[in-house]
Parts: C-alpha cells; sequence; structure tokens
C-alpha cells in the first residue's frame, strides 16, 4: 500500500506539472462527488495494478482541475494546517485598478479584461499593507482554498530561515550531511543546505516529466530513507553552487533537512511559527508523501488566496511578524532573493524578476509576488490552460509586472 501510495503522489506532483491537460478524456467528471470517485488516491491506487492511469490527475481536464485544486484534502492524504484563533485583519481601502495595461501573447490587456478569463480563479492585491484590488470567479470565493503546487518550496525555505533563528541549523552553509548522517560518503553529501535551496548541488537529475525512466518520474515524490536511498547513488556533474538544475528532489531533500533539524513534523511548525501568528484566517492543508507519512516539500499546501497574501506579507517584513517577534534571521529575505551563481533568476526557492521583485509560483498559474520597492503582494490563484508556458501564465506574468510598476510610479 505505502507503494502504491507513492506512485499516486508521484503522479500528483511530479506528473501533472508537465502534462498538458486532455480536455478529450472520456467520463469527465463534474461535481466534486465525481472528481472523487474518479482521483481519490486510495482509489486509483486499487486500479494501478489494472493500468488504469488514465484516471489520475496526469489526465484531469480543466473542467475536473477546477474543483479538485479546491478539495485536495478530499482526494490525497493531507496534514491540517488551522486557522489561527486571531486572524489577522487585512484593511480594505480599494483602487480602481482595472484600466492598468500590459501586453501578453502579441496582444493587448488590462487588469479589468484579465478578470474575465476563465483561467483566473482569485486575486488580490495588498499595497502598503491595504487590500487594493479583489477578485473571484463566480464558483470560487474568500474562504475557499486552493492548492498551491510548487509555491510551497517557497515555504519550506521560509521554514529552513526559522530553524536557522530558532538555532535548529547553523546556517545556510552547512553541510547537508550534518543533519543527514545517512548520505556521508556520497557526492550528495558534498552539498551545502544552501546549494540544494538554490537547486544548484551539481548532481545529476533528470526532471523531464515525459520521460517514464527520468529520475523525476522514479523518485520525484520520495521522501525518507527512499529519497536518501536512491540520491546517495547519483553522479556529480558540477561543483556545488555553480550549476542550477531544476531539481523536485532538492525540495523535498531540503524538507528533510528541516525535520531532521527540528525534530519534528513540518506541518506542526509552520502552524507554531506562521500559520497561527500570521492570523491565517482559515484552515489549510499539506499534501503528505503517503497516508501519515511526510510533508512533501516541494508541493502542495493548499490555502486561500488572503492566506497566499498573508505569507507574502511575511516574506515582505523579512519574517517579523505583526507583534515583532521576528521569526526569520535578520536579512534572510535579502539572501533569499539574491541571484545565485547558478542561474540569475532564482535565489533560495525564489523566483525573481529583477530589479528587487521576486515571487513564489506553482503550475497552472499559483503566484505569490512580492516587491518591496512598492510595498506590493499579490496573490493569484490559477487554472491555467496547461501546466506551465500557458497564455494564462504569461499573461498573469504580464499583470503582476504592470501592478509592480503602477505602484512604483504612485
Amino acid at each position: 500500500m505505502i507503494v502504491r501510495a507513492l506512485i499516486v503522489i508521484t503522479l500528483i506532483v511530479c506528473g501533472i506539472f508537465g502534462a498538458h491537460a486532455q480536455d478529450s478524456v472520456t467520463r469527465e467528471a463534474r461535481s466534486l462527488d465525481e472528481v472523487i470517485a474518479k482521483y481519490r488516491a486510495d482509489g486509483v491506487m486499487e486500479r494501478v495494478g489494472e493500468e488504469e492511469l488514465e484516471a489520475s490527475p496526469l489526465f484531469m481536464t480543466l473542467t475536473e482541475r477546477r474543483i479538485a485544486f479546491a478539495h485536495f484534502e478530499e482526494l490525497y492524504p493531507t496534514v491540517l494546517l488551522p486557522a489561527s484563533n486571531a486572524p489577522s485583519e487585512l484593511p480594505t481601502e480599494l483602487m480602481d485598478l482595472g484600466a492598468i495595461a500590459f501586453a501578453a501573447n502579441e496582444a493587448s490587456h488590462t487588469l479589468a479584461s484579465l478578470m474575465q478569463s476563465q483561467n483566473l480563479m482569485g486575486l488580490v492585491v495588498i499595497q502598503d499593507g491595504k487590500v487594493r484590488f479583489e477578485h473571484y470567479a463566480p464558483d470560487h470565493a474568500r474562504e475557499a482554498p486552493w492548492v498551491t503546487f510548487s509555491v510551497t518550496k517557497s515555504v519550506t525555505s521560509l521554514l529552513i530561515g526559522a530553524a536557522i533563528q530558532d538555532g535548529y541549523i547553523g546556517s545556510a552553509d552547512d553541510p547537508i550531511v550534518k543533519y543527514l548522517p545517512r548520505l556521508e560518503g556520497s557526492k550528495y553529501g558534498e552539498s551545502r543546505i544552501r546549494d540544494i535551496l538554490q537547486m544548484a548541488s551539481g548532481m545529476e537529475w533528470n526532471e523531464d516529466y515525459e520521460d517514464p525512466a527520468s529520475d523525476v518520474a522514479i523518485a520525484g515524490a520520495f521522501n525518507g530513507i527512499a529519497l536518501t536511498d536512491y540520491l546517495y547513488e547519483k553522479p556529480r556533474l558540477a561543483a556545488p553552487g555553480t550549476r542550477f538544475n531544476y531539481n523536485t528532489a532538492e525540495s523535498n531533500l531540503a524538507g528533510e533537512v528541516l525535520r531532521a533539524a527540528i525534530g519534528m513534523s513540518a506541518g506542526p511548525y509552520l502552524s507554531q511559527k506562521i500559520w497561527q501568528p500570521m492570523g491565517m484566517a482559515f484552515d489549510a492543508n499539506w499534501l503528505l508523501s503517503s497516508p501519515y507519512g511526510r510533508e512533501t516539500g516541494g508541493c502542495c499546501i493548499s490555502a486561500t488566496v488572503r492566506d497566499y497574501a498573508r505569507l507574502g506579507l511575511f516574506a515582505l517584513a523579512d519574517g517579523v511578524l505583526p507583534d515583532g517577534t521576528r521569526v526569520l534571521p535578520e536579512g534572510w529575505m535579502a539572501a533569499s532573493t539574491t541571484p545565485s551563481r547558478g542561474y540569475e533568476g532564482y535565489g533560495y526557492k525564489w523566483w525573481l524578476y529583477g530589479d528587487g521583485r521576486y515571487g513564489a509560483r506553482g503550475v497552472f498559474g499559483q503566484a505569490i509576488f512580492i516587491d518591496p520597492v512598492a510595498k506590493l503582494v499579490v496573490a493569484a490563484h490559477s487554472n491555467g490552460q496547461v501546466a506551465s508556458g500557458s497564455d494564462h501564465n504569461r499573461e498573469l506574468d504580464a499583470a503582476l509586472i504592470a501592478l509592480s510598476d503602477y505602484f512604483r510610479a504612485q
């Protein structure tokens, strides 16, 4: 059963990232009950042996994703992140931002026209601590969670910073074998925490989602001993810290380092350090690698768009809570958003947009965008046409930069 669970979670966190939605799939599920019957992990596990993988999340249609992404806890093993006992207020001073213009996909757009997109589920714009703009699709709502996918990688990076501040981890320059001695003697064991945060371990890793023999297809959802055993045998291609290679395993490995250092699961630590004291207003959940297993360091916290934005406000404040408590080391976010040697567009699991702007991104268009100069946080829930490289993703990216430019000019 555990092996089958790993197969299913691998399909979720790996295959779905690279797969193009197939709208021609037969028996399209059109209600939550139908989506649960078709995709719930235990049911899919029973069908794996019968080679009925067409029932896996790899083949969700746009309609099915619209339901499933809001109900991950109904489909897959998760751990609860309870809403704060004291939800924080987000003061609201709405502005008419609909006329903000941008270009994408060889066409002109405005923020107002983006709001008409069937692919945008929710958007909130917070500037100078106030909600300036908010939008939800007709079948979405302020209280509705939505899966973040790889936005979770940036949250794992925040938790590594919190563990340094708490003294559980010495620094980002610590070797990972200090916390995972079972990698001692391997090439992977020569890497530092900083290297895996930057996806720059220099180790061989194939992230080709369409290749069933690729590393990501085989081990993209591994955690624990299965993960370290697999990585132990990998050869080195470049010196640590010098070569960027997008690598799902390195986010899961960061989660392993975190749990080993703090001596507890990542979900309760997130609740204790950020979720509760930041006043998250709604319950959230975090995908587990298997039933009763470990949080997946690289994927799939489900939260409301406003609580996405609260994570952005936490990062914008350099990890200082509303009550003044410092959770992250001073300057951690500056270090996290400094371009790595391997790739100028990536930091400690944050994507860098240039001129101080940065963000967390997830497939199908999930986003937390932060501009410290403009005191701006934008959060988005999306159901893009395809996992990456979609027209919607390009329009959303352009809109984020346009919002940043607008508020910088004020």
